[in-house]
């Protein structure tokens, strides 16, 4: 699919970029498509995928101490039940499953920076069980869907932007986006799951699933690709078990995490230690206040925990994350020419005034559904790019002003919505899948339901 995607936006942005210069329209030209493209080049190489290789190497480094920890392990245990009936293929104790978990923790807190390294490293995983290289497999289309529509509780930067413009209540489409989310994650596995079964989605037998089925080995190909994948299969009985915790390293974790039980209750709840209470902390109820906290202090818990935690089970800490970080380099590196493609095909597009185009022919439609307008520029940016609707939802802001329900309509979307396209060139990018199969139409639809049930939640909120 992202095939026709890619090919239907360039060659659509070079045809309405000729057409405005023939019609002597001042914006939407050749010249500013062209300049857009380009730019949009810089952007891949410059301001994504190179910081993005120092991130995946600290948090790759960071999950390995974990996985070597036995940590992950443990948390995949812990959530097996769940996590068997989204991914029926991958095996309970599969080094995906904890991945896939971790992710799915950082993307509910906001936690963006440590999301999408954790999110390819699931990736990396879910590839050392897929028979079909180039190909997704079901249970990357399951995993892509939930990405483009996970749980937020707390949408950091659609708050961000509302308390820089002046809000009053700047925490008040928390409420809203956590549940259009909630309803845009329903949809997205429902659809993931009812596409995969479809004919031109669903996957022929392979030699794999079929020895499999006969209680074989995977064939050696299979074998092959798994274990010479970076960080490798690495299966649990195959490795030595860390040490166990004694008495010593028992009380040393106690102390540390009483020690961030004081934290969060001196940051969330300050008067409660004769603490004076910030002006904009006086706006909000113990719900946000815990969820501010949590969201702050969730990252220094991780790079300090992780580390720790496999000190005390005799990990070689330094010698692990140095081995997790470079794999993280080296898939930085991998994603460079997938983020060059799909976001240079969205810089013509919108560049050419794709988004304007479709904007104007859908808003006849759209008065008729009672739905904002306003809104539809953003809302087909918002899986094309991330920046671009971040600007169109600040000028809303802007223009309605911060406590209007057009400005928190816009920022429920915001919170509730994902880059879809940006997501799937990113991940699959990361392990060469190039047929992704039914993973952008799931996510569209998470987009969609998660858009629709946004306007309405907040006409009943704060209409």
């Amino acid at each position: 699919m992202l095939n026709y995607i890619w090919l239907g936006l360039v060659v659509a942005a070079v045809a309405i970029g000729g057409w405005h210069n023939l019609t002597g329209a001042p914006t939407g030209t050749l010249k500013e498509m062209t300049e857009k493209g380009f730019e949009m080049t810089r952007v891949a190489v410059m301001d994504i995928a190179l910081p993005l290789a120092g991130i995946m190497a600290l948090w790759l480094g960071i999950m390995r101490l974990a996985e070597k920890a036995g940590l992950v392990q443990l948390l995949a245990r812990a959530f097996r039940p769940g996590m068997k009936w989204l991914f029926p293929d991958v095996p309970a104790d599969h080094p995906a499953m904890g991945s896939m978990l971790m992710n799915m923790a950082a993307n509910s807190l906001g936690l963006a920076n440590a999301a999408t390294p954790l999110g390819l490293r699931a990736m990396k995983d879910l590839e050392t069980l897929n028979p079909r290289p180039g190909t997704a497999s079901n249970a990357m289309c399951t995993f892509l869907a939930i990405n483009t529509s996970s749980i937020q509780l707390l949408p950091v930067m659609a708050v961000a932007v509302l308390v820089v413009q002046g809000s009053v209540q700047p925490y008040a489409i928390i409420g809203t986006a956590m549940l259009a989310t909630t309803l845009a994650a329903t949809a997205g596995i429902t659809a993931v799951k009812l596409l995969e079964k479809l004919p031109w989605y669903r996957l022929p037998p392979t030699a794999a699933s079929e020895a499999g089925r006969a209680g074989d080995p995977l064939p050696a190909k299979a074998q092959s690709k798994a274990s010479d994948a970076p960080g490798g299969p690495r299966p649990a009985h195959t490795e030595a078990e860390p040490a166990p915790l004694n008495w010593v390293s028992i009380g040393a974790l106690v102390l540390f995490l009483l020690f961030f039980g004081m934290l969060f209750v001196a940051i969330s709840f300050p008067e409660s230690l004769n603490h004076p209470v910030p002006a904009a902390m006086q706006q909000q109820n113990a719900f946000v206040r815990a969820l501010n906290t949590i969201s702050l202090l969730a990252i220094p818990f991780m790079l300090a925990f992780f580390p720790l935690y496999a000190a005390l089970r005799r990990v070689k800490v330094y010698e692990q994350f140095v081995e997790g970080a470079k794999e993280g380099f080296q898939v930085a590196i991998t994603i460079i020419p997938f983020l060059v493609a799909i976001l240079v095909a969205v810089g013509l597009f919108r560049g050419a005034g794709g988004i304007d185009l479709i904007s104007r022919g859908l808003r006849p439609v759209l008065d008729l559904l009672h739905f904002p307008t306003e809104l539809l520029p953003m809302c087909l940016m918002r899986p094309l790019s991330g920046s671009g609707t971040l600007g169109m939802f600040t000028e809303l802001v802007k223009e309605f002003g911060p406590d209007s329900l057009m400005a928190r309509t816009a920022g429920t979307i915001f919170g509730s919505t994902e880059t879809t396209f940006y997501v799937v060139a990113v991940y699959f990018g990361a392990v060469n899948v190039r047929r992704t199969r039914h993973a952008v139409p799931a996510g569209l639809i998470a987009d969609a339901v998660g858009m629709v049930a946004s306007v309405i939640l907040c006409r009943i909120m704060f209409g």
